[in-house]
């Protein structure tokens, strides 16, 4: 789909979950997990036995030296809601006369709605590509940076990026596009596979991931 559409979208929730029952799983040990949003139960490791596996599968699309750093992948449904009402405020503060519908939706280009979230379904995760040493490979802007932060470069094709950073975005969505993921394109970190805005951008019929907890004992 050509047009950009945003996760306030009501077609995105207009798609029907049919939970297939597939686990959370730890990515620690499997792939490179950052920890820069780690939280003390271990969310943010873990994603669908289904995404983990179609990240294997397109690392090894990437180029020699270059791996996956997954920054974030499974969320509470509390923590969503406070990313996005916390987003909500402070674009507040910055078009105060803005009504609230108007700030929820330019709020949905950053973070979703809870009931549109990937995240809380562990279907969807927030990454980077880095050498073997963790060097982070240069994709324009900082990973998670708001529009206004970047200016609009956080959009995976804004253009009058470097075209280095250009480059490594078309290398990473080549491979990632490959095993079947699709990109938020308001945020270029951010890749899906079984949610509804997946289902919505493949045309499948509904979304086999719903909202789910991490297993018990899960946490190291």
């Amino acid at each position: 789909m050509s047009e950009v559409i945003l996760m306030s979208d009501l077609r995105v929730t207009a798609i029907p979950v049919q939970e297939c029952g597939e686990p959370l799983v730890d990515c620690r040990g499997t792939l490179r997990v950052d920890e820069r949003r780690a939280d003390t139960a271990g969310n943010w490791a873990h994603l669908r036995l289904g995404v983990v596996e179609r990240l294997l599968r397109a690392e090894e699309l990437l180029p020699d030296g270059w791996r996956w750093l997954l920054v974030e992948g499974h969320r509470p449904p509390a923590l969503q809601q406070n990313i996005f009402d916390g987003y909500v405020a402070t674009l507040r503060n910055l078009h105060p006369g803005a009504s609230s519908n108007e700030l929820s939706t330019a709020a949905t280009r950053w973070v979703a709605p809870l009931e549109a979230a990937g995240h809380v379904a562990g279907a969807a995760i927030d990454l980077t590509a880095c050498t073997r040493d963790g060097a982070e490979v240069d994709m324009g802007c900082p990973e998670a940076a708001t529009p206004e932060e970047s200016e609009g470069a956080c959009y995976t094709k804004a253009e009058g990026l470097p075209e280095r950073a250009q480059r490594n975005r078309a290398v990473m969505g080549e491979a990632l596009s490959a095993v079947d993921m699709v990109n938020y394109p308001t945020e270029w970190w951010h890749w899906s596979y079984g949610d509804r805005y997946w289902a919505l951008c493949t045309g499948a019929a509904f979304a086999p991931y719903g909202p789910c907890d991490l297993p018990r004992g899960s946490v190291r």
